[in-house]
């Protein structure tokens, strides 16, 4: 009996592939079958990637063939369609995420446009006809909601005016509106998908995590003597992956964007949270009258970041995720205690 001929593996274009989010998006596209082409400023942190996602592949036999990477650079021209031969699919998570936002805010605004926009431009040249983008909450989170509306979804847009959207805000906001005008207008057959996640904690893979991360670290350090009375939305770095891979295989996930959150807690409650899982440690937990905190932050930039936000948490919908990419999210508390945990058997003091 003559057997069916095996079906080549698909092979996914991940840039950025040495970020937080993004090795995490490599480890489940090679769980899944996937090959991966990952692409980096330099190859010096090829075995970086290499090293964080092998521990936890379920299979490590032939990965020189299933991993491989370029360079690129999103700010250059160079090395973009050789990058795109052989690729069935473009998986574009390469941003900067800043702990404090820059003195001029095009150090960020035009990377993420253009790098967006080099991106599609060089998947659609090769007749890629599938894309993945990372984007971010804060391109839908940062505007006023319509009366009798209590939540964003989908279909809001962050405000290019509002007093609270910061450099890193606007770059992605500008970046996504960007990418879905291109598909629109230049590459109507290209099925797109964006993932918006909100604040992204969870396990990294390695040491090299990044800046969310650095928040509950601060928590750790007890590097705030108050915390200030403003609140985010929070989501696993394993369910931000995980809506990567489901997008792929989901047919109603084309030409949709979709919000990446568990739910929103007062920074207070992190402090109860990681307080009461690490009793030992000295872990801030009260709250700061609002004046101490812009007092702070004219000489802190993190915490300049979030003067704009005092007095008010920031509440998204996570409908879609659930109904359409069927996602059931990591309770944000097993996220924060998990994402401690590998920082305190990583060198936090």
């Amino acid at each position: 009996m003559a057997t069916e001929p095996k079906t080549a593996p698909q092979t996914i274009l991940v840039t950025g592939a040495s970020g937080y989010i993004a090795k995490h998006i490599v480890l489940k596209l090679l769980n899944a079958g996937y090959h991966v082409v990952g692409s980096l400023r330099s190859l010096n942190r090829a075995d970086e990637v290499r090293a964080a996602v092998t521990p936890h592949l379920d299979d490590t036999s032939g990965l020189d063939e299933r991993l491989r990477f370029v360079v690129l650079d999103l700010g250059r021209d160079d090395g973009w369609a050789d990058a795109m031969a052989g690729v069935d699919i473009l998986m574009h998570t390469a941003s900067p995420f800043p702990m404090t936002q820059p003195r001029n805010e095009d150090d960020l605004v035009r990377p993420a446009v253009d790098g967006a926009l080099r991106a599609l431009r060089a998947a659609h040249d090769a007749g890629i006809g599938r894309v993945v983008m990372t984007s971010s909450a804060v391109a839908i989170m940062e505007g006023t909601l319509p009366p009798g509306k209590t939540a964003y979804d989908e279909d809001d847009w962050s405000d290019l005016d509002s007093p609270t959207l910061n450099a890193y805000g606007k770059s992605k906001t500008l970046a996504e509106r960007a990418a879905w005008d291109f598909q629109r207008d230049r590459a109507p057959d290209m099925a797109l998908t964006t993932i918006n996640p909100v604040l992204v904690v969870g396990p990294p893979l390695d040491r090299h995590f990044g800046t969310s991360v650095a928040l509950v670290e601060r928590f750790l350090r007890a590097k705030d003597p108050m915390l200030p009375r403003t609140g985010f939305p929070f989501v696993d770095v394993r369910d931000v992956a995980e809506m990567h891979l489901r997008a792929l295989t989901c047919d109603d996930a084309r030409g949709k964007r979709f919000l990446a959150s568990d739910r929103a807690l007062w920074f207070a409650d992190v402090g109860q949270i990681l307080k009461a899982h690490f009793p030992d440690r000295k872990i801030v937990t009260r709250v700061a009258p609002n004046f101490v905190i812009r007092l702070v932050g004219l000489f802190d930039g993190a915490v300049r970041q979030i003067v704009p936000n005092l007095g008010r948490i920031t509440v998204v919908s996570n409908d879609r995720a659930k109904q359409v990419l069927g996602v059931e999210f990591i309770p944000v508390e097993q996220s924060l205690v998990e994402t401690a945990e590998f920082l305190l058997a990583n060198g936090v003091e």
